[in-house]
């Protein structure tokens, strides 16, 4: 084995946390030291063209690292988004990410996905970004994210959403303005507004 390719290598994983195997083809590493380290226990593969070294430091977030890697146009939404912002008592166990109108559909078969998607202000609006395990993972904020649910209540439960506002309302994660300003890009208002003014 070369080994400034396998040296090369582990540098690479390190440096992005989850490593895609078509991220070796620009800095000329061929793809069969990918194998080579996992037999050696040095990488492992998480998922399907998706490699982690075997020493890196796994997080709780670690699968919403996985999907920003294979899917850099999503952003992470909805109870994935709650969770993430410690929100509720809800543990999804698909990760929820939203996508433009006409993005193609990632197919992952690892981890488990739920796609979701959103188009104009309401896909641009409110996105943060959060580095978990070196990678760049797009979140959207907690106004946003309860906006969001108040327009997807009918498939994630109305006692959810309002469990979330409720929270968040009471730790004081965001100020009624805010709220208030998401829930205009996401056409919500009508819906939200008994809900805001009885805690005003």
């Amino acid at each position: 084995m070369k080994k400034n390719h396998a040296e090369n290598l582990l540098k690479l994983a390190l440096e992005k946390g989850v490593l895609r195997t078509r991220d070796l083809d620009k800095f000329g590493i061929p793809r069969v030291y990918l194998s080579r380290l996992c037999e050696k226990g040095l990488i492992y593969r998480a998922s399907r063209g998706v490699y982690i070294r075997a020493d890196s430091d796994i997080t709780e977030n670690h699968d919403l690292a996985q999907v920003a890697r294979r899917v850099p146009n999503g952003v992470i939404c909805l109870i994935s988004a709650l969770q993430f912002h410690n929100i509720g008592t809800q543990i999804p166990h698909e990760i929820w990410f939203a996508i433009g109108k006409k993005d193609r559909r990632p197919q992952l078969k690892y981890p488990p996905i739920r796609v979701v998607r959103f188009s104009g202000e309401a896909r641009t609006a409110g996105i943060e970004v959060h580095e978990i395990e070196g990678v760049s993972v797009k979140i959207y904020s907690i106004a946003k994210t309860i906006a969001d649910c108040f327009k997807y209540r009918n498939k994630i439960g109305l006692d959810v959403v309002l469990e979330a506002l409720r929270e968040c309302w009471r730790a004081k994660l965001c100020s009624m303005d805010d709220l208030w300003t998401n829930a205009k890009i996401c056409r919500v208002a009508n819906v939200m507004r008994p809900y805001l003014e009885a805690m005003a």
